[in-house]
């Protein structure tokens, strides 16, 4: 999509995506056979539910069919919210994923894999697995030191420690 088209389609679309509290993330169109697929990435700091998108896709729908911004090629309308395993490029994208697992590989050309304990302005308090039965250990990141990462998916990770009072004994009392 050339550039041009994709700060038109940004500028056309991000009322309508602001309108509902979210972030418009990513605006792409690619080709798909003899039609084309416009794929609309939103987020926000709650999520997004699936009414929203749906409610958002008819919005975005009604807007391009009064607006020649996709020309006369015919296309399909995809509007999404980011992926489990999301790249991480803006601080509240590591914001949003606070308590997640993250692999970051580093402008040292170093690789990390951490948790994302707490985000500021600056960077990311994380804590880095422990290896081999050693105890996690903690890790300031300023953003500068992250050329690219990605949240990554825990198919295995603990249940968080239970509640006082919520134990097992206490749920066969009630």
């Amino acid at each position: 999509m050339s550039t041009t088209q994709s700060e038109r389609l940004r500028g056309l679309l991000e009322p309508l995506v602001s309108a509902r509290d979210l972030d418009l993330e990513e605006v792409e169109v690619t080709p798909a056979g003899r039609r084309r697929v416009l794929r609309v990435v939103v987020d926000s700091d709650d999520g997004v539910q699936l009414d929203t998108c749906a409610e958002l896709s008819r919005d975005i729908s009604q807007t391009l069919d009064d607006t020649d911004a996709m020309g006369q090629v015919p296309y399909v309308l995809e509007v999404t919210s980011p992926g489990a395993e999301r790249p991480l490029t803006e601080p509240r994208h590591y914001r949003r994923a606070t308590g997640r697992l993250m692999r970051a590989r580093l402008t040292d050309d170093g690789e990390l894999v951490a948790r994302i304990v707490a985000v500021d302005d600056e960077g990311l308090d994380l804590e880095v697995p422990g290896v081999k039965g050693r105890k996690p250990t903690a890790r300031r990141l300023a953003f500068e030191e992250i050329s690219k990462a990605r949240v990554e998916i825990e198919f295995n990770r603990k249940p968080e420690d239970k509640a006082a009072g919520e134990d097992d004994e206490s749920k066969e009392e009630a």
